[in-house]
């Protein structure tokens, strides 16, 4: 919310030397968050000028323009930029006379852009400035000619400093409201908000002589189809207002403070209906009352009704969609944006105006539904002060009667139902005791009293009403917020809770943190996204073959491109992958560890269950909702692309691979507390022959490989990309609750190599799986280190060749002992596999 100084002074009693930053600081201390400081980005000299007289001079490219000679400063007197008092100035707009005041920006001046004004030479004049429009101005966007200060009905000395005549000099805070804050946004709240803050007197811009809203306007609610027992109006006011002229120039002040707020100007009618919007924080609707057939009636969109708003779309309607229509049909969504055939514009001049308390819920999501956020949608679905609309309409009677001319009409209409809520009981010793500081009771009840609230002390409790501008304040914990707020956050002590004994991480929690933490620490960066892939994505990645599985598809998706759960994690590293390959960082090695939504076939998953609000649910609640979702495992995967090493001087570049894929498997396996074996397999998306099923101990747990080159070209990637993926949920099943590192051995170890011939469909793993059995327990590690097949080797065989360490526990192993365990287990890969020692 944008807060221009000069408005919350009318309201609250803000010191003439308070900088922007002393106002900030004042509402960080009642919680809010600052954001920025918005200025006009102007630098005099810019001053009032009277045109003395202008000569028009046709030029060869068909335009004419006017050598003019401008009064800058009384006669005699010596201009705000040190020149003389006339200025000859170039001006090509054509909507000025001998004698209008305009306002002048002089050589040295700065417009907004930033655009620099300085004496130059053009149209065979030298020009000593410039006549500005409002747009050059910043004030709106209105460019087709100069200002005239007439129009504006300002008659000020020649010379006068336009910046602060036209309020440009005005300075916007901008502080975060969150969502359950909805009443500070608008003056009147933040100005409420900074009295709490400093002490400052506060004004109620609501408080105001009422008039009657008046009657004889047909005014109708028909909800029949109320949104969980919830209407979708509870108040409506309408007034009139005859005979308004909509050419009329909106004042600059008012213009300045709606720019400063971040909405521009549109014309003196909707920018007064914006202007109260932001001041009383009640959205407003101005309809063209000529344009209206018979009168209006609030109710639910029906099937197949359409609504061209005001942004020119034709939008079809739902059925929970609230309408404001007439006896054409829907002219407005409620709450969100009116329709374009009643929109008021520069014929108008009758207007209907509209103030009204829509449902919170029925609002957002219509809004949601449109994708139609606006500024009254953003109001209503935080709730605005059921009490305000009366005075809302009031305010904008008063300033289209006073700006534009209009005469304020008998004729109108009111609904409403009498403000009812619940009061609140507050025991005496309840806020001491959730927020930890000794409040006196007079404390809590001044703090309470303070934000507009009335205390009733019945002897035993208090019993709290909420003020009509606060929706949020709906139990005694809110209560003790705002007591803490108020006396402020910096009396409540910061004290660590001692962990209570046996708690702390599970054993799946430590072991998926290590597996998390050792990819980083070997160099993968961790990319988390969005669980939402397209139905293909997971068609592809989400299977072992590539066939169509059970995937499911989001009732309201945040993108209809990608609608369904996923089913892996790599089309996640595939589009991080992309986004970085299109910056120009090409050597890549990411990692995710996240959920996967793994549906079992035949079963049915979402329920239109909707379990109760505001209490804890209880067991079988919880155990129906989760039987609604899929279930979820935790999957780790990586993926690696371009170099590994770089180029550098004396050494080539080094393409990444399957080996570094293979590697990060490694790292994730010891990090876990379990060892791993790879063997050659299948996998849809990766490419045949070079890709791994990952196991522990027989039971599949991922699959590690390179993906397919027209995979790779679909995700618009170059090169070889390599990725792996490990159920990470089902490593740490496997490892158990303990991970027991090896102890280190004293006597050293025992290398030998063996190379063996297979046949060239065994896998390497299982000729592996073979040494280690044979060897023994003096068998420490075996690692394959070649795949040879060529020359010296008979076609269809290949030579394994393994490195072999041994080592004992309690003694030097000499050499024989280390060949007798090697030969052990040539014994068993011969005897299972054929397998021979190559010479």
């Amino acid at each position: 919310m944008r807060v221009p100084l000069s408005w919350l002074r009318e309201f609250v009693e803000v010191p003439v030397q308070a900088s922007p930053e002393d106002v900030l600081a004042a509402f960080v201390r009642v919680g809010f968050e600052e954001e920025d400081v918005h200025r006009f980005e102007l630098q005099g000299p810019i001053v009032v000028g009277e045109v003395l007289s202008f000569e028009e001079e046709p030029q060869s490219n068909g335009k004419t323009i006017r050598w003019c000679q401008v009064r800058v400063a009384p006669a005699g007197e010596t201009a705000a930029d040190g020149g003389a008092d006339i200025h000859g100035i170039v001006c090509g707009a054509r909507n000025f006379f001998p004698g209008d005041k305009v306002v002048v920006t002089l050589p040295g001046s700065v417009l907004p852009g930033p655009f620099p004004i300085a004496a130059r030479k053009t149209y065979g004049h030298v020009s000593d400035g410039m006549i500005a429009s409002a747009k050059e101005l910043g004030l709106g966007s209105e460019h087709s000619g100069i200002l005239r200060l007439v129009e504006l009905g300002i008659d000020a000395p020649v010379g006068t400093d336009a910046i602060a005549l036209l309020g440009l000099d005005d300075v916007a805070v901008d502080i975060n409201v969150t969502p359950d804050r909805g009443y500070a946004l608008s003056i009147r709240g933040a100005a409420r908000e900074y009295s709490h803050a400093t002490g400052a007197a506060f004004h109620d811009p609501a408080e105001r002589p009422l008039d009657e809203p008046g009657e004889g306007f047909p005014l109708a609610v028909s909800d029949e189809n109320p949104i969980r027992g919830r209407a979708g109006v509870t108040e409506f006011v309408a007034r009139v207002v005859r005979g308004v002229d909509a050419s009329r120039p909106t004042p600059p002040w008012m213009i300045t403070r709606l720019t400063l707020a971040g909405i521009r100007s549109l014309g003196i009618l909707i920018d007064i209906t914006n202007y109260v919007m932001l001041e009383l924080g009640n959205p407003i609707h101005g309809y063209d009352l000529d344009k209206l057939t018979g009168g209006i009636t609030v109710r639910r969109a029906r099937a197949g009704e359409k609504l061209e708003t005001l942004d020119g779309v034709v939008r079809t309607l739902d059925a929970e969609d609230l309408l404001i229509t007439d006896d054409s049909g829907p002219i407005g969504l409620a709450g969100v944006m009116g329709g374009a055939a009643t929109e008021m514009s520069d014929a108008t001049t009758n207007v209907l105006i509209e103030a009204a308390i829509f449902d919170q819920i029925s609002i957002a999501r219509t809004a949601r539904r449109h994708k139609l956020p606006s500024e009254a949608s953003r109001r209503f679905e935080r709730g605005v002060d059921p009490a305000i609309p009366y005075a809302a309409a009031q305010r904008v009677v008063e300033l289209m009667v006073q700006y534009a001319g209009g005469t304020a009409d008998a004729t109108g209409a009111a609904l409403g139902a009498e403000l009812e809520r619940e009061a609140i009981a507050l025991e005496y010793d309840f806020v001491p005791g959730l927020i930890g500081v000794d409040y006196t009771r007079e404390q809590i009840v001044a703090a309470l009293e303070l934000i507009g609230a009335t205390v009733h002390d019945t002897g035993s409790a208090w019993f709290v009403d909420a003020p009509t501008w606060r929706p949020d304040l709906t139990d005694a914990w809110t209560l003790a917020e705002e007591v803490a707020r108020i006396e402020g956050y910096d009396r409540i002590p910061s004290v660590l809770p001692v962990a209570p004994s046996g708690r702390g991480w599970t054993p799946a929690q430590q072991g998926r943190r290590r597996v998390s933490n050792a990819l980083a620490a070997a160099g993968y960066v961790e990319t988390p996204s969005f669980p939402f892939v397209a139905r293909e994505q997971n068609d592809l990645h989400g299977s072992a073959d590539g066939s169509s599985v059970p995937s499911i598809k989001l009732a309201n998706a945040l993108d209809s491109q990608a609608a369904y759960l996923r089913r892996s994690l790599v089309p996640g590293l595939l589009q991080v992958a992309h986004r970085n390959v299109a910056r120009g960082l090409v050597d890549l090695s990411l990692f995710e560890a996240g959920s996967v939504f793994l549906p079992e076939p035949g079963v049915t998953y979402g329920t239109s269950f909707v379990p109760p609000l505001a209490v804890r649910p209880d067991a079988a609640t919880l155990a129906q909702l989760d039987g609604s979702i899929p279930p979820q495992r935790r999957h780790v995967a990586v993926l690696v692309a371009g170099a590994v090493a770089p180029k550098q001087p004396g050494r080539s570049a080094e393409a990444a691979g399957l080996s570094e894929a293979l590697d990060a498997v490694r790292v994730i396996a010891a990090a876990a507390g379990v060892e791993v074996a790879v063997a050659q397999g299948l996998r849809a998306a990766l490419h045949p022959g070079r890709t791994g099923i990952v196991s522990v101990a027989g039971t599949v747990v991922g699959y590690v490989g390179e993906l397919l080159p027209a995979v790779s070209e679909a995700a618009d990637l170059p090169g070889r990309i390599t990725v792996a993926e490990l159920d990470l949920d089902l490593l740490v099943e496997i490892a158990g609750s303990r991970v027991v590192a090896a102890s280190l051995s004293g006597y050293p170890a025992a290398t030998q190599d063996v190379s063996l011939v297979v046949p060239a469909d065994v896998a390497a793993a299982d000729v592996r799986a073979a040494l280690v059995d044979g060897a023994g327990a003096l068998l420490e590690s075996a690692r394959l280190v070649d795949d040879y097949r060529g020359q010296g080797v008979d076609q269809g065989s290949k030579s394994l060749t393994f490195a072999l360490r041994f080592r004992a526990e309690d003694r030097t192993l000499t050499s024989a002992e280390a060949t007798d365990a090697k030969l052990a287990g040539v014994a068993v890969a011969a005897e299972r596999f054929g397998a021979v020692l190559r010479d």
